[in-house]
């Protein structure tokens, strides 16, 4: 069924309310904004969903996966997987979600429907722990530079990307509502929201 596939999906992997977790999600949507690709190209927020992504690895010849990777580097350090060198299943996770991931790369194999090529362009997070934050500046600054190495792996696949005209009308990927910058001018100070704990439950919980 190898003529019915879909030439490349390209898949931002993690969670926006986690921090640097949102790193892949964010590149997506900017690659998204950024540039137009053919209709047999597929731009997603993949989230968490793991196995709930079967359907849409297996119809795709080719693979490519922006995410938040735990390479054991500085932050903010950018680094590209290809092939043998993305992790398959039963090896070392790529990142927090990386065991459904790896999950939907072996079902696809085992089913004879994995991609022809895969490649991975992650990002050291600086962190994770962060519950409604945003991505860390070190990180974010990055986000520019993995969009162009995503348009990058694209042309070299055959895959040519239009750069949007300033102004251009696209229709995004999430509720407008969730896009970095009105997420970003919503979002509560860590002090009212309490991210990390309300000092004022555990001294309650401390003197209890």
């Amino acid at each position: 069924m190898g003529d019915e596939r879909r030439e490349a999906l390209v898949i931002g992997i993690g969670n926006v309310l986690w921090a640097d977790e949102g790193f892949g999600v964010r590149a997506v949507e900017a690659l998204h904004a950024a540039y137009a690709f053919p209709d047999a190209v597929a731009l997603m927020d993949g989230g968490t969903l793991g196995l709930a992504l079967y359907d849409e690895v297996a119809r795709s010849r080719r693979v490519l996966v922006l995410d938040a990777v735990d390479y054991a580097l500085p932050p903010g350090t950018l680094k590209v997987l290809r092939g043998d060198d993305v992790p398959a299943w039963g090896r070392a996770k790529l990142s927090p979600h990386q065991v459904g991931f790896n999950d939907v790369l072996a079902l696809a194999a085992l089913q004879g429907r994995g991609p022809e090529a895969i490649t991975v362009i992650g990002v050291q997070p600086e962190v994770l722990d962060d519950f409604g934050g945003s991505l860390r500046p070190g990180v974010r600054a990055r986000l520019r530079e993995a969009v162009e190495l995503a348009a990058a792996e694209l042309a070299a696949w055959g895959i040519a990307a239009r750069p949007r005209a300033a102004g251009e009308h696209f229709e995004p990927l999430n509720d407008r509502s969730l896009a970095i910058d009105d997420y970003e001018a919503g979002r509560p100070s860590a002090d009212e929201a309490c991210r990390t704990g309300d000092a004022r439950v555990l001294a309650v919980r401390g003197g209890g």
